[in-house]
């Protein structure tokens, strides 16, 4: 776990990022969307309140100076935006102190979970795992907000993502039915030799019948048989989630706060 492999995990999630961005330039074009490379920094802006809206990358390729930050900054604020980071721990401390001088304040934590692939394949199980039809995006979307249905803050959000997910031909999706209900939903996305493991959720209904155990193996070995060497996850800390990745084998690679600085009139 060190610097080399922080610098690829987060260039393969903000790679899968503009790849999200370029669809919602196709399919909402009213919002926006847009992403600029800043010297290995990316910055992804999906609109005013998307949780997509933000940088990734800032500190692990080289310290940045308050110049190369106030671009970033301007490249936010003239589309009305505040400014956010997603800083990896293992940044230079001056990043962080950079940040704070300039007026930042950490809103959110996540943790980043990594696993070398090999060949492997589900235990047998009750439920049946797919991919996606052209003909279910709406169920799936569905199924995907009420999976998240025990914060209604988050829905809309939910929704709005994933009605531009289902569109991404970068991102492969997946279904989880129980006696021809969907239960569980989840995504799969790819960037050279990394894969992506996101937006997995169950409905309340289904929980506790190992739906997402189910699709975190799928999703693994589908992965592997794409030619990718490690899988990458995130997840809130010390979440259900983050302790089914690490019972199926992840690792934490690093943590990530993200900063925020509000717009200044």
């Amino acid at each position: 776990m060190d610097h080399a492999l922080a610098r690829r995990l987060e260039r393969a999630e903000s790679a899968i990022g503009t790849s999200f961005i370029e669809v919602r330039k196709r399919v909402t074009p009213l919002v926006g969307a847009t992403w600029c490379d800043f010297d290995g920094t990316y910055a992804l802006f999906d609109g005013f309140d998307s949780p997509m809206t933000q940088t990734f990358g800032l500190g692990l390729h080289a310290e940045p100076t308050p110049d190369a930050v106030a671009a970033i900054e301007t490249y936010f604020g003239e589309r009305g935006a505040p400014s956010m980071h997603e800083i990896s721990s293992l940044a230079p401390t001056p990043t962080i102190a950079m940040l704070v001088e300039r007026g930042y304040r950490p809103i959110d934590q996540s943790m980043v979970l990594v696993q070398p692939l090999v060949a492997s394949e589900p235990a047998p199980s009750p439920l049946h795992i797919r991919t996606l039809e052209r003909h279910e995006h709406a169920a799936w979307i569905d199924a995907s907000v009420v999976g998240w249905s025990q914060d209604p803050q988050f829905s809309h959000v939910v929704r709005e993502l994933s009605e531009v997910a289902v569109e991404n031909p970068v991102m492969t999706h997946f279904l989880v039915e129980s006696d021809g209900e969907m239960i569980a939903t989840g995504s799969l996305g790819v960037h050279e030799d990394v894969a992506l493991l996101a937006g997995a959720s169950t409905i309340p209904s289904g929980r506790g019948r190992g739906a997402q155990n189910l699709l975190l193996a799928t999703r693994l070995a589908e992965a592997h048989r794409r030619g990718c060497r490690l899988a990458l996850m995130i997840t809130a800390p010390g979440s259900t989630s983050q302790r089914n990745a690490e019972r199926r084998g992840f690792r934490v690679a690093y943590a990530r706060t993200k900063w925020r600085r509000d717009l200044i009139a």
